[in-house]
């Protein structure tokens, strides 16, 4: 578990938990690491929501799929964040999204009643540990209202142009890399691939962005 620990220290979940609490809070609940090759699943849509995860390495997708079998990006998490932790402490039966590994991925599954519940941990780290899940599923919540302004864009170019404005913003700069490729970001959009990349040749044509593979330019309209 040492060699996971600079991510772990970098985590929301584990945010002002000196390291040596943190590895008595890890023994105490029984924490585990599982590694998932790309496109496996961690967590299956209608599985119970039991399981806290954090990225240690590679990249997850969270996915809805409807009844037709269209797949939706709902978000995505990277080394140091977490996934299913809303879930897993709504006390909800089953999931209603699936968990995929996007890359060979290393996994730390945390069972939420043992994390809550850890009778080794001491009063303080506990109630810090509260403090940043309650911070977390802030965030998370103004993520998931940020993905609802985006796709409740009228046109592909509006909702393309807006998440590319948003990580240009996030970023702080207009060269940046998203986190998804083509299909993946279609799916996340929900908007069909060949009309996006339809729509991203146009874009570039016009001199308003530059792009290769999951790398993108703002342009000025008169660059």
């Amino acid at each position: 578990m040492k060699k996971y620990y600079d991510t772990l220290i970098s985590s929301p979940l584990f945010s002002h938990i000196p390291e040596n609490k943190l590895d008595e809070l890890l023994r105490s609940i029984k924490a585990k690491v599982k590694v998932f090759s790309k496109d496996e699943a961690i967590f299956l849509e209608g599985s119970p929501a039991i399981y806290i995860g954090i990225v240690l390495s590679g990249t997850v997708l969270i996915v809805r799929t409807d009844y037709y079998g269209n797949r939706s990006i709902v978000s995505s998490a990277e080394p140091g964040e977490l996934f299913g932790e809303a879930l897993a402490f709504s006390q909800i039966k089953e999931l209603p999204v699936s968990v995929v590994a996007d890359s060979r991925t290393e996994v730390l599954m945390i069972n939420c009643d043992s994390l809550i519940n850890a009778k080794e941990a001491d009063c303080e780290v506990k109630n810090q540990i509260i403090r940043n899940l309650l911070k977390v599923v802030a965030v998370k919540n103004l993520t998931l209202n940020r993905k609802i302004e985006i796709i409740s864009k009228r046109t592909t170019r509006e909702k393309l142009l807006s998440f590319l404005m948003y990580y240009a913003k996030k970023c702080g700069k207009n060269e940046f890399d998203i986190p998804y490729d083509r299909q993946q970001l279609a799916d996340y959009l929900e908007v069909e691939r060949s009309a996006m990349s339809a729509e991203i040749g146009k874009m570039r044509k016009e001199g308003i962005i530059k792009s290769k593979k999951k790398h993108f330019v703002l342009l000025n309209p008169s660059e």
